[in-house]
C-alpha cells in the first residue's frame, strides 16, 4: 500500500527537499500535493483526501494548528502529523489536543520518518523519543490539569491508559497486561467514552496535559 501524503509548509526549498526525499521511497510514499498556507492545506485535503498531511506550524493564512483542527474535525480519513522546527511544549500539547497523529521535528532522520509514517497508517502515534519523553514528563508531573471530572475508570482501564500514553500499540499492551488484543480494544473504547475523547492520539494528549486520572486524589477506581 502506498501512503498518499500532502506536504504543508511555507518554505518552498524545504518542500522541494522533502518531495525529493519521498521520491527515494516511491514504493512506500506518494506526494499528492503541496501547500504553503494553512487554508491551502485544508482546500487540498478536501480535493485529494491524502492519508497523511505533514503539517508545519508556522504558516501564513491560517497556521498549522488551526488547519490541523479543521482537518481533523472534517476529514476523519486523513491523519495530520506535525513536521516542525518548534520544540515548544505548548505547541506539542496543543497539536495533540486538536487531534494530530504525531509531532515530529524537522531534524528527524529520513529512515525514522518513513518508519513513523508507516506506524501512523497502522493507527499508532508518530513521535520521536524527544517529544515522547516530554509527553511522559507531563504525565509524571501532572502539571497540566483539565477542567471538570470525567467518569471514573476501572483499574484495568487505567493500566491501558498509561500504556497508550506511552505510545504502546494494542499488541504490546496485550502482551504487557496478559490480555487479548480484543480486550485491549474494548478497554480503549471504554476509555474514549469515559474521557470524552475521539482517538488514542487524544488519549496521549489528555494524559500529557492533565496527568493520569487520579493524580492529586482525583481518581478513584471503580474496580
Amino acid at each position: 500500500m502506498t501512503i498518499r501524503v500532502l506536504i504543508a509548509d511555507d518554505h518552498k526549498l524545504f518542500r522541494q527537499g522533502l518531495m525529493s526525499l519521498m521520491r527515494t521511497r516511491d514504493d512506500l510514499v506518494e506526494v499528492v500535493a503541496e501547500a504553503e498556507t494553512g487554508q491551502e492545506a485544508i482546500r487540498l485535503v478536501e480535493l485529494y483526501r491524502p492519508d497523511i498531511v505533514l503539517m508545519d506550524i508556522f504558516m501564513p493564512q491560517g497556521d498549522g494548528l488551526s488547519a490541523t483542527k479543521e482537518i481533523c474535525s472534517r476529514f476523519t480519513g486523513t491523519a495530520v502529523v506535525m513536521l516542525t522546527s518548534s520544540e515548544n511544549e505548548e505547541h506539542l500539547f496543543e497539536a495533540m489536543r486538536l487531534g494530530a497523529s504525531g509531532y515530529l521535528l524537522k531534524s528527524l532522520d529520513a529512515d525514522e520518518l518513513f518508519d513513523l509514517l508507516t506506524r501512523v497508517i497502522q493507527g499508532e502515534v508518530a513521535m520521536t523519543r524527544t517529544m515522547a519523553s516530554r509527553l511522559l514528563k507531563g504525565l509524571a508531573t501532572g502539571r497540566h490539569e483539565m477542567d471538570g471530572e470525567k467518569e471514573k475508570l476501572t483499574e484495568r482501564e487505567a493500566d491501558v491508559l498509561r500504556l497508550v500514553a506511552k505510545g504502546s500499540s494494542n499488541p504490546q499492551i496485550a502482551a504487557e497486561l496478559c490480555i487479548t488484543v480484543n480486550t485491549v480494544k474494548t478497554h480503549l473504547k471504554n476509555i474514549l467514552s469515559k474521557l470524552q475523547l475521539d482517538n488514542r492520539t487524544q488519549v496521549a494528549a489528555y494524559v500529557a496535559k492533565a496527568g493520569m486520572p487520579g493524580d492529586k486524589n482525583k481518581y478513584h477506581p471503580t474496580g
